[in-house]
C-alpha cells in the first residue's frame, strides 16, 4: 500500500444549491464508464429527483452502511467496502457532509482522503457555501451560519474543480417548477436564501473562489516554464512604499485602481536593504500595512540592493499589470547622483503600466497645463544668450590675437557662429547685440588698420556691413523657429485640455451642480489661480451671485477678479490670483463657454422636470375627472335607487324586499366610502402630506382590522405570534394591508382562499425585517407589468370599469414607504400573483432569542433549531441530526 500512487481528485463545485452539480458528477461518471474505466458510486444522493436518479442507471453502487443514532436509521457511505471493491474511480457525493456519530471519520472529506491515499480516484461535488473561509462571507450575505464545512485546502488540492453555475432567475424559475424541492417547501426558499440578491452575491463568490484555483495553476504554471513577461489575464495591481508620509495616498489610490477591475488584486511591496541601513519609519510602514488589508490587499517586504530593480522583480514575479508609485521627493541636487526610481521603473517597466500619482510632499499640479508667454524664453536663458552676444566676441578677439594665422573671411564666420548661438540661447535681442559687438570687434581687431573703427580697404566695410546684416538675419530666423516650436507646444496644450474639457463635460452629468464645481476647479488648476467663481445676475442692474465657486475667498463681483470674461448674456467667470496674460484669455474664453453651456442644459433639465411633473398632475386630474365621472357615479346611482323605490308611496314592500334595499344602500356606501378614501389617500401621497407616526406595532393587532372588509373565508391568515413588533404606522398598514388583500381577493378563484403570511428575515450586517406575503391563485402578472401596476389609475387586464379606479395599489406602495416599508410583486409557484409587505423591525439587538431566519440553504422553510452536542445545524420535527438529515442535502439536477 505504501508504493500506491495518490489517487486524484475532481470537484463540481455549486455556486448554489440547485445548480446541478450532482447531476454533472453523474454525467462525467457515465462519460469515464464509457470509455471503460472502472466506476462505482460510492455515495449519491438524488433527492427523489427522476432525472438524477435516472443517470444512476448503469453505475454500480456500492450498498451503503445503516447506523443507528438516537433511535432513528441512517445510512452513510461504507468506506470499508469500497476499499476493498478498490475501483479506479469513486463517486462521493456532499463533501462536506458530517457523518453519523459512530462513523469512522466524522466528516465525509476524510473518507475520501482515505480513499485517495488508497490510489482510488474519487469524483466529489460541494457548494460554495459550505467552503471554511467563507463562512462569514455568506452568513453577511443571506443571514444563516453554515455549520458544515470543509477546509478550503481539501478543495484546492483537487487536480481539477469545475465549476457548476446558473443565473439566478433561471434557477428561481427551476424551483418554481418543483424541479428541487417538495411544493410546501418552494414558497419558503424563494423568499429566503433563494432570492435573486443572495443568488448573485453566492454566485461572485464562487466566480471569484474559482479564478483565484485558476491563477494559482497560471502561477504555477508561468514559474515551471521560466516565464518573466507579464501576462495580463487579471488585473494586478502592486503599489511600492518606501515608509514616507505619502503611502497612505498611495495605497488609496491604488485601492481605486484595483476595484475598477472586477476581481482586481492590490499589493503593496517594500523594497528593504539587505544591510538593514535603509532610512524608513517603521511606524508609518506598521499603519500603511493595517491599511492595505482593511482595503482587501497584502503586504510583502522585499530585500533588494536597488528599489527600482527590487520593485520590477517583484511586480513580474507576481504577474503584475499595473505599478503605482509616488513622486519623487528628492532635491534637485540628488539627481546629480542618477535617475531616481521613477524614472528607473518608467524606462525598465517594459510591458507593465506604471502610474506616477502626486502628493502633499511633491510638486502639486499635475496635469496643469504649462502655459507661458510666447515672448518670455526664461531670465536664465536670456542672461547666458546676452553674456554669449556681449562677452563671447570680446573672449574670441583675445583668443585670435594670440593665434593668428587665419583670415578676415575665417574670423567672420567664427564671430557669426557666436551670433547664432546667441541666438539659440537668449532669443533675438541677445542676438542682434552679438552681431553688433562681433560687427565692432571684427573692425577694430581684425580690419586693417588695427586698433581704430576705421576701413581701410572698399571690400572690408562691405564685409563687415554684410556679417551684421547676416548675422540679424541670422538671429530672427532662429529666434522666429524656437517661438514658432513654442506655440505649437502651447497650441498642442491648449488643444488637449479643449478635449480633455469636451470630454468631461459629454462623460457627465450637466443638469448637476457637480458638474459646474467640476469645470471651475479644472479652470482653477489650469491657469493656477487662487479661486474661481462663475456669476450671475438676472439684469443688467441688478448684482451679482454666485452659481459656483472653487477656492478659497471667491470673488463675489467682476471686478474683484484679476481676470474676468463673459459666459453668455447674463454670466461672468471670474479669476483671482495672479494676472492672465492676453494670450490665456482665448483658452479661458472656452472654459467659460462651456460653463454657459452647463447653465443652460441644467435650467432646460430642470424646465423639463417641472413639465413632466406638471403633464403628470394634468394625467392625475384627467383621470380624477373619470373616475368621479363614472366610477363614483355607480354607488351613487345605485344609492339613489334604492332610496327613490323605499321612498315610493304606491308600493308596498316587505322586510325581505327592504332589507335588501338596505343593504344595497349599505353596499353602495361603503363602495363609496372606498373610493373616495383612496383619492384622498393618493392625493396626500402626491402632495406630500403623508406624515407617518412610526412606533412600535404587534401584527396581531393591525391584521384582523385590514381584512375587516373582507368575506369570512376569503382569506387565511398565518402570522405567528412569536414575531417581533415592527417599526410603522398602524394606521396607514392597516390601510395598505386592506387594499393588498381585497385586490388579492378580487382576482382569486372561487374556492381559492388568499393566504395572508407573515416570516421574520435576517438581512445582511446582522438586521431583520417582517415580510407579509399577500399570495392569491389567481390570473397573476406577467414580469414586464409588474411595476405599472403600482402606477396610480391603473386596471390590469380586463378589469372592469366597476372594479375600482385603480388606486389600491399604488396607495398600498405609498404608503407602504412613507414607513420605510417596500411592496413588490412575485409569481405564486403554481400560478398566481404574491404581494411582500417588508417593514422593519423593532430593536432586534434588544431581543434575545429571536427565532433563527427560516430557510436553510439546504432546507428552506424549515426552522433551525437546537440539536445534539456535537453535531452542527440539526433540522427537524425529531431529534435526528440535520447533517445526515437527506431531506438537507438540496443539490438539485
Amino acid at each position: 500500500m505504501a508504493d500506491t500512487a495518490r489517487g486524484r481528485l475532481r470537484i463540481f463545485l455549486g455556486a448554489a444549491p440547485g445548480v446541478g452539480k450532482t447531476y454533472a458528477m453523474l454525467s462525467e461518471a457515465h462519460r469515464r464508464r464509457s470509455r471503460g474505466a472502472d466506476v462505482v458510486v460510492g455515495f449519491v444522493e438524488h433527492h427523489d429527483r427522476a432525472l438524477t436518479a435516472g443517470l444512476l442507471d448503469g453505475l454500480e453502487a456500492v450498498p451503503r452502511k445503516a447506523m443507528r443514532h438516537r433511535g432513528a436509521e441512517f445510512t452513510e457511505m461504507d468506506l470499508d467496502a469500497v476499499l476493498a471493491r478498490r475501483p479506479a474511480v469513486a463517486l462521493v457525493d456532499e463533501l462536506a457532509h458530517t457523518n453519523v456519530p459512530g462513523s469512522r471519520n466524522a466528516k465525509r472529506w476524510q473518507d475520501v482522503e482515505e480513499l485517495l491515499a488508497a490510489g482510488i480516484d474519487v469524483v466529489s461535488t460541494v457548494n460554495i457555501q459550505h467552503l471554511e473561509s467563507l463562512g462569514d462571507v455568506v452568513e453577511g450575505i443571506t443571514g444563516i451560519r453554515q455549520r458544515e464545512t470543509v477546509p478550503d485546502e481539501v478543495v484546492r488540492r483537487a487536480e481539477q474543480v469545475e465549476l457548476v453555475d446558473m443565473d439566478p432567475q433561471a434557477l428561481r424559475r427551476r424551483l418554481a417548477h418543483g424541479n428541487v424541492y417538495a411544493p410546501d417547501k418552494v414558497d419558503a426558499a424563494l423568499a429566503h436564501y433563494f432570492r435573486p440578491g443572495n443568488l448573485t452575491a453566492l454566485r461572485e463568490l464562487a466566480l471569484l473562489w474559482t479564478a483565484d484555483r485558476v491563477d494559482e495553476y497560471l502561477q504555477r504554471y508561468r514559474a515551471e516554464q521560466g516565464i518573466k513577461g507579464t501576462w495580463q489575464a487579471r488585473e494586478r495591481i502592486v503599489v511600492g512604499l518606501t515608509g514616507g508620509p505619502e503611502g497612505a495616498t498611495l495605497v488609496r489610490r491604488a485601492a481605486r485602481i484595483a476595484a475598477r477591475a472586477s476581481g482586481g488584486e492590490l499589493l503593496a511591496v517594500h523594497i528593504a536593504r539587505s544591510d538593514g541601513l535603509a532610512g524608513s519609519s517603521s511606524q508609518a510602514l506598521i499603519e500603511q500595512r493595517v491599511l492595505v488589508e482593511s482595503l482587501g490587499g497584502s503586504f510583502h517586504t522585499v530585500l533588494g540592493e536597488e528599489p527600482a530593480a527590487g520593485l520590477l522583480d517583484f511586480a513580474r514575479g507576481v504577474n503584475a499589470t499595473q505599478i503605482v508609485l509616488g513622486t519623487s521627493r528628492r532635491k534637485v541636487r540628488h539627481y546629480l547622483s542618477g535617475p531616481g526610481v521613477g524614472h528607473t521603473v518608467i524606462r525598465d517597466c517594459g510591458d507593465i503600466d506604471v502610474h506616477m500619482v502626486t502628493h502633499e510632499q511633491a510638486a502639486r499640479g499635475l496635469g496643469r497645463i504649462p502655459i507661458r508667454k510666447v515672448t518670455d524664453l526664461g531670465r536664465t536663458r536670456t542672461v547666458a544668450g546676452w553674456l554669449i552676444g556681449v562677452a563671447g566676441p570680446v573672449l574670441l578677439a583675445l583668443l585670435l590675437t594670440h593665434y593668428r594665422g587665419v583670415g578676415l573671411p575665417t574670423d567672420m564666420l567664427l564671430f557669426l557662429s557666436l551670433t547664432v548661438c546667441a541666438a539659440l540661447v537668449g532669443g533675438l535681442f541677445p542676438a542682434i547685440g552679438s552681431a553688433l559687438a562681433g560687427s565692432a570687434t571684427l573692425n577694430y581687431f581684425f580690419a586693417p588698420p588695427l586698433h581704430t573703427f576705421t576701413i581701410a580697404e572698399p571690400e572690408n566695410i562691405a564685409a563687415v556691413a554684410i556679417f551684421c546684416a547676416v548675422g540679424i538675419a541670422v538671429a530672427t530666423v532662429v529666434d522666429t523657429a524656437a517661438r514658432r516650436s513654442q506655440q505649437a507646444a502651447r497650441s498642442q496644450a491648449e488643444a488637449q485640455t479643449l478635449s480633455v474639457l469636451a470630454g468631461t463635460v459629454l462623460r457627465g452629468a450637466p443638469d448637476g451642480e457637480g458638474m459646474l464645481a467640476a469645470l471651475l476647479d479644472q479652470v482653477r488648476e489650469t491657469f493656477q489661480e487662487e479661486s474661481v467663481a462663475l456669476l450671475e445676475r438676472r439684469h443688467e442692474f441688478d448684482p451679482w451671485h454666485p452659481l459656483a465657486v472653487s477656492g478659497p475667498h471667491p470673488p463675489e463681483h467682476p471686478d474683484d477678479g484679476q481676470a474676468a470674461v463673459p459666459a453668455g448674456s447674463t454670466l461672468a467667470l471670474v479669476l483671482t490670483g495672479r494676472v492672465l496674460p492676453a494670450a490665456d484669455r482665448r483658452l479661458l474664453g472656452a472654459f467659460a463657454a462651456q460653463a454657459a453651456v452647463l447653465v443652460e442644459h441644467r435650467r432646460l433639465a430642470d424646465e423639463a422636470a417641472a413639465a413632466r411633473r406638471e403633464a403628470e398632475g394634468n394625467r392625475i386630474r384627467t383621470a380624477l375627472l373619470a373616475a368621479v365621472s363614472h366610477d363614483l357615479r355607480t354607488p351613487l346611482a345605485g344609492i339613489k335607487a334604492a332610496v327613490t323605490s323605499l321612498r315610493a308611496v304606491d308600493v308596498e314592500w316587505d322586510e325581505e324586499d327592504e332589507a335588501e334595499l338596505l343593504a344595497g344602500i349599505e353596499s353602495g356606501a361603503d363602495r363609496l366610502d372606498h373610493l373616495i378614501n383612496n383619492l384622498l389617500d393618493m392625493s396626500r401621497l402626491q402632495t406630500g402630506t403623508v406624515t407617518p407616526l412610526i412606533r412600535p406595532t404587534d401584527l396581531d393587532e393591525v391584521v384582523p382590522y385590514a381584512l375587516g372588509g373582507v368575506a369570512a373565508g376569503a382569506v387565511t391568515v398565518d402570522v405567528p405570534e412569536s414575531l417581533p413588533m415592527v417599526l410603522a404606522d398602524a394606521g396607514l398598514l392597516e390601510r395598505s394591508l386592506g387594499n393588498l388583500v381585497e385586490n388579492a381577493v378580487k382576482y382569486s378563484p372561487p374556492g381559492s382562499p388568499v393566504l395572508v403570511k407573515a416570516d421574520l428575515l435576517r438581512t445582511p450586517g446582522g438586521g431583520a425585517r417582517v415580510e407579509l406575503r399577500i399570495v392569491d391563485r389567481g390570473p397573476g402578472v406577467p414580469e414586464d407589468a409588474r411595476e405599472r401596476i403600482f402606477a396610480p389609475f391603473q386596471r390590469y387586464g380586463d378589469a372592469p370599469r366597476g372594479a375600482g379606479v385603480g388606486l389600491g395599489l399604488a396607495v398600498a406602495r405609498g404608503f407602504a414607504e412613507a414607513m420605510d416599508g417596500t411592496v413588490t410583486a412575485e409569481d405564486t409557484p403554481g400560478g398566481g400573483l404574491t404581494m411582500v409587505v417588508s417593514l422593519p423591525v423593532d430593536g432586534l439587538s434588544d431581543s434575545p432569542g429571536l427565532p433563527d431566519s427560516p430557510g436553510l440553504p439546504d432546507s428552506p422553510g424549515l426552522p433551525d433549531r437546537a440539536g445534539p452536542a456535537g453535531l452542527p445545524d440539526p433540522v427537524g420535527p425529531s431529534d435526528r441530526p440535520s447533517d445526515i438529515d437527506r431531506e438537507r442535502k438540496a443539490d438539485p439536477v
